[in-house]
């Protein structure tokens, strides 16, 4: 079987180019005024061509030229060749001037779920045409395919700074306490430090990078986490500590319905000690931004302008 080291060098397509019209014109006179060359210049390219095809293609009779045999047979594969090669170009620049073309997003499943949903409606309007998927997941997750070029943009926490990723700082938020309207931190209005290590948590699931935070943020400040429990949903995580059923650590942007609007929930700040988290668009060093692309980044920057902090 013949592998890639046997096969034939690919045609040159300027030379092509310069064949099909020499074949269409029938003229080397009106060939080279057509393509804005001297005579020399076309007919050095046509003997190139012949040269590396191992045939004549024209017969010559002074500045005229007819197809031989072997001409008639190129000219057929070759008008399909160019016209796939322009094909090729104007679907490439319909991608940078109309946004067709595919945007594959990574983003964390609090993002997926409160702040996208709004943004991709906007960008559906802007971008028609353009294949728009979302691969949901926590930071390593979404951050790893990135890496591996699988993704063209994550939404997420802040990538670590040796990762080779550009990031887009978008917001920072702080996590504070999530309690039912009935718990005694409620009642007062404010959080009594001396019970913390009483306290049933409810987090989101182990291995994420908020939990890593809390843990050492507890660690730090020697409160003792005696019981907790790991919840892979932020939804989940609300409707247990509505039940009285334990507490939370969340940023208010997730639980904005309930505390602003249903009362279900309250939010009460950590004090002078924060969690802080930096949120953004991340995205590979060495790649430029696509008009979609950076549409949606400034969708997104719109789209949370009022969660930030700093």
């Amino acid at each position: 079987m013949n592998n890639i080291h046997d096969m034939a060098d690919p045609l040159d397509s300027r030379q092509l180019n310069m064949f099909t019209i020499l074949a269409k014109t029938g003229s080397f006179t009106r060939a080279a005024d057509e393509l804005h060359l001297s005579q020399s210049a076309v007919s050095h390219a046509i003997k190139a061509l012949e040269s590396d095809v191992g045939c004549l293609l024209f017969d010559r009779a002074g500045k005229k030229a007819t197809l031989t045999q072997a001409g008639e047979q190129l000219l057929k594969r070759t008008e399909n060749i160019l016209r796939q090669m322009e094909e090729a170009r104007q679907e490439l620049q319909g991608l940078s001037r109309w946004g067709r073309g595919r945007l594959r997003i990574g983003a964390t499943l609090a993002v997926c779920q409160y702040i996208l949903p709004s943004i991709m409606r906007e960008f559906r309007e802007s971008f028609p045409h353009c294949d728009v998927s979302v691969v949901p997941g926590d930071t390593p997750e979404v951050l790893h395919l990135l890496q591996e070029r699988q993704l063209d943009l994550c939404f997420s926490l802040e990538p670590p700074k040796n990762s080779n990723l550009r990031f887009r700082h978008l917001f920072t938020d702080e996590l504070e306490f999530l309690v039912d309207p009935l718990h005694p931190w409620a009642k007062s209005r404010r959080v009594q430090r001396k019970d913390i290590e009483r306290q049933n948590f409810i987090f989101y699931k182990r291995g994420s990078l908020t939990f890593d935070l809390i843990t050492r943020y507890f660690r730090a400040h020697n409160y003792p986490m005696r019981a907790y429990h790991e919840v892979g949903s932020m939804e989940a995580i609300k409707e247990l500590v509505k039940l009285g059923l334990g507490i939370s650590l969340l940023s208010p942007w997730i639980s904005q319905e309930e505390i602003e609007e249903t009362g279900s929930l309250v939010s009460l700040p950590m004090g002078r000690d924060k969690i802080q988290r930096r949120w953004g668009i991340s995205s590979p060093k060495d790649r430029r931004f696509s008009l979609p692309e950076e549409t949606f980044i400034g969708l997104c920057q719109s789209a949370t302008i009022n969660f930030r902090n700093n």
